[in-house]
């Protein structure tokens, strides 16, 4: 008899939701209209990642939601400012497609803490430092690269709109070939 020891899994990240306005959809739009291959994230799944877990098991979801807590206790609810547009890692090749977040206050010191606290139940330590963004897109070749820096330099200044930062949120990722499909698991709300 065959017993599978494999244990119950989900591609799980812990993030901040944003909402998208008119300014996002436009970018996005716009984007979605020229020749460079551009896998667009979808506006309902666009969001701040403060820690991709990866396989994340079942039986930890109760010690991440408590880690979750940790994180921003004591924390009050701000406003981010989503501004300006760029590329990681540059113009000359060019991966990711984002949108700048200003006003950070205290997501990269969550970041901090859900990064050295996951690593406790055995999940990868993110080595890089925290860097606050929203991904638009990815990039898959450069066919029609100028066209692409264009439209990034044309909203480089631009002020998307000011984000409540009210709760953080544990996902599961479904990936489908008509792209990622997000449930939230848990959700943590700041003070």
């Amino acid at each position: 008899m065959f017993i599978s020891t494999t244990m119950t899994t989900f591609r799980g990240f812990i993030a901040v939701e944003i909402p998208v306005n008119d300014k996002i959809q436009t970018f996005h739009d716009e984007l979605s209209r020229l020749p460079t291959k551009i896998k667009l994230v979808e506006p309902e799944n666009i969001h701040i990642t403060l820690k991709f877990l990866g396989e994340t098991k079942k039986e930890h979801i109760a010690n991440i939601q408590q880690i979750m807590k940790t994180s921003v206790q004591g924390l009050k609810p701000w406003n981010i400012r989503l501004q300006g547009t760029g590329v990681f890692p540059n113009n000359n090749y060019i991966k990711i497609i984002w949108i700048g977040i200003e006003q950070i206050g205290n997501l990269a010191e969550i970041s901090k803490v859900l990064n050295l606290e996951t690593a406790t139940l055995g999940y990868k330590k993110e080595k890089r430092g925290f860097k606050a963004h929203l991904t638009i897109g990815r990039v898959n070749n450069a066919v029609g690269k100028n066209e692409l820096i264009a439209v990034i330099d044309q909203y480089k200044d631009t002020n998307f709109n000011e984000v409540l930062i009210e709760k953080i949120m544990l996902k599961k990722s479904t990936l489908t070939p008509k792209g990622p499909i997000y449930e939230t698991i848990s959700t943590v709300h700041l003070s």
